[in-house]
């Protein structure tokens, strides 16, 4: 089974948290703004929840839901196809020594709230619960 270097070891560092958040918000402010050159994108309300850094902070993971939850692959697509005029913005709001690659999935966090409370509704576990 391959490692995911998320999640091996100890966690992330504090610099990882740290970096990740700037990321986060710098990217949200730059797509709230539409400040990219991409009417299409410009056009789609994007929450970003979270960003993921690597140990070196060369690869950045951002985890996007567009509004609504509509248009989920499109907004990879697009995101991806405008990462080398974010990485850019983000380097140069950030003065980072390295701007990081720029990776980007869809945020299921809301999914797996969603199972993780249907499970406690279901009369097995509520039983369990109460013993």
């Amino acid at each position: 089974m391959a490692k995911n270097k998320f999640h091996d070891g100890p966690g992330p560092s504090q610099r990882q948290l740290r970096v990740g958040e700037l990321i986060r918000r710098t990217l949200s402010e730059v797509l709230a703004r539409g400040d990219v050159h991409d009417p299409d994108l410009n056009r789609m309300s994007i929450t970003v929840g979270e960003v993921r850094t690597s140990p070196d902070l060369k690869i950045a993971t951002a985890y996007v839901l567009p509004l609504g939850g509509k248009g989920q692959e499109d907004v990879i697509e697009l995101l991806a196809r405008n990462k080398g005029e974010l990485r850019r913005m983000i380097g140069k709001k950030l003065n980072l020594k390295f701007s990081p690659d720029l990776r980007f999935r869809l945020d299921d966090t809301f999914d797996r709230l969603d199972d993780t409370r249907r499970m406690f509704e279901q009369d097995a576990v509520r039983r369990d619960l109460d013993e």
